[in-house]
């Protein structure tokens, strides 16, 4: 195909996705304008794969006589382990309107035997399949796995399909490839280290004045971030940057939805016990995230001196959180400048959203959608800032960044498969 065929067809593409609303405006002339660069050459085999995805809905000469399982087949296949659960269904949910991928293999341990309508009705993947048994076996052969297990049941199984194809592409949404230190995970975790890999924060500004996306486009294996910690990482990395907080005295409060906790029955889980309460947990440092907002910090200043109380609480929602942070500002630091940085970091970026002044968040702004909304505000009377984000923790804080970092190591549209348009109400 050639390079000014490559260019139309990702126009008429970009275009269509502009007037459904379902990529940003930009997002259909990024396309047209940059598809051929933006190929995966580093990785042969995705190729045909990239340029299926940019002539999808076309019909040349040459597509227009091949079979629809043929143009089917060109698309990168999926398989998602732990599709029961709350992150790998919210993971199937979003793939289901994803248009480079085909959903070709999905598993689980109980529910294994049953069919997705089963234990998901609320997924149309256009076909009903049945949820396989978790296996090397039955993974084999996909180009690209999510593995949504708890943590300390990845790395065992991710080391198996990356020994049998370097080539295949594996995000593990759980944490155990998210720290690059084994110490600080066997104080938080209780278990041994599986190894670190490229984490999946596109928007994470770098010490070095680059961006965390650059390192996902040539990736075969990405830690997907907690959603506490894309809360907590994204509203402070700027404004430590700029040198506006004091580092050594950062605070977050987090309320959080249900879903984070996961779907096992449990009995503080139950409606009867949920309802109407607010109920703090891992206080005291004991958290599993704060080792994540600490090294995202590090990689986003270079400094080592930041300090963090985190402290989450469970609230009667079944997704979102609200983090709440706080910390001392230095002499003089108004609203304006805690913004301006905020701004100045996310400029372009598309699931990013600072606010006004004088605005705030709130968690049913972000409910089904790919964003993190930010707020920001002095107190001059105390000397203090209160930074503010909202995000879905299953899309934004989960699935949706698998999506996102999956995409760039594609080599496709960063957005494809996304919403910024939440569910109200």
């Amino acid at each position: 195909m050639s390079g000014t065929l490559l260019r139309r067809t990702a126009l008429v593409v970009g275009l269509g996705r502009r007037r459904h609303g379902d990529l940003a405006a930009e997002n259909g002339v990024r396309a047209a304008n940059s598809a051929v660069h933006h190929v995966n050459t580093a990785h042969p085999r995705w190729l045909f794969m990239q340029l299926a995805v940019y002539t999808s809905g076309m019909m040349s000469e040459s597509s227009a006589t091949a079979p629809a399982t043929e143009q089917a087949a060109r698309r990168p296949r999926v398989a998602v382990v732990g599709a029961s659960g709350y992150a790998g269904g919210e993971t199937l949910r979003l793939l289901a309107g994803h248009p480079g991928v085909e959903v070709a293999t999905v598993t689980a341990h109980s529910s294994a035997g049953k069919r997705l309508s089963e234990v998901a009705p609320h997924i149309d993947l256009g076909h009903d399949p049945v949820l396989q048994e978790t296996g090397v076996e039955t993974l084999r052969g996909h180009d690209v796995v999510v593995l949504a297990l708890p943590h300390g049941q990845s790395g065992q199984i991710a080391a198996a399909l990356r020994a049998e194809d370097p080539d295949v592409l594996v995000l593990d949404l759980g944490a155990d490839h998210r720290l690059e230190s084994a110490e600080e995970w066997e104080a938080y975790y209780r278990s041994e280290h599986s190894g670190t890999w490229t984490y999946g924060m596109p928007e994470l500004p770098l010490a070095d004045g680059t961006r965390q996306r650059e390192q996902l486009r040539t990736a075969r294996e990405i830690a997907v971030p907690g959603c506490n910690a894309t809360a907590v990482t994204l509203a402070l990395a700027p404004l430590l940057r700029a040198e506006l907080l004091d580092a050594g005295a950062l605070s977050a409060v987090l309320p959080v939805g249900y879903s984070g906790a996961g779907r096992a029955a449990k009995q503080h889980l139950l409606f009867s016990e949920a309802s109407g309460t607010a109920a703090p947990y891992a206080v005291g440092g004991t958290h599993r995230h704060i080792p994540e907002v600490l090294q995202n910090l590090r990689r986003a200043t270079g400094r080592e001196d930041a300090r963090l109380g985190f402290t989450p609480v469970l609230v009667p929602m079944s997704r979102g959180i609200l983090a709440v942070c706080t910390a001392p500002v230095a002499e003089g630091t108004t609203t304006a400048d805690l913004l301006a940085a905020l701004e100045h970091d996310y400029a372009g970026e598309h699931f990013v959203t600072v606010l006004p002044e004088g605005s705030a968040p709130a968690t049913g702004q972000v409910a089904g959608a790919n964003t993190i909304r930010l707020g920001a505000a002095v107190d001059a009377r105390s000397g203090q800032a209160t930074v503010i984000s909202a995000i879905d923790n299953l899309v934004k804080g989960t699935a949706g960044a698998a999506l996102q970092s999956m995409n760039l190591a594609l080599g496709l549209p960063e957005a494809t498969g996304l919403s910024r348009t939440a569910l109200a109400p």
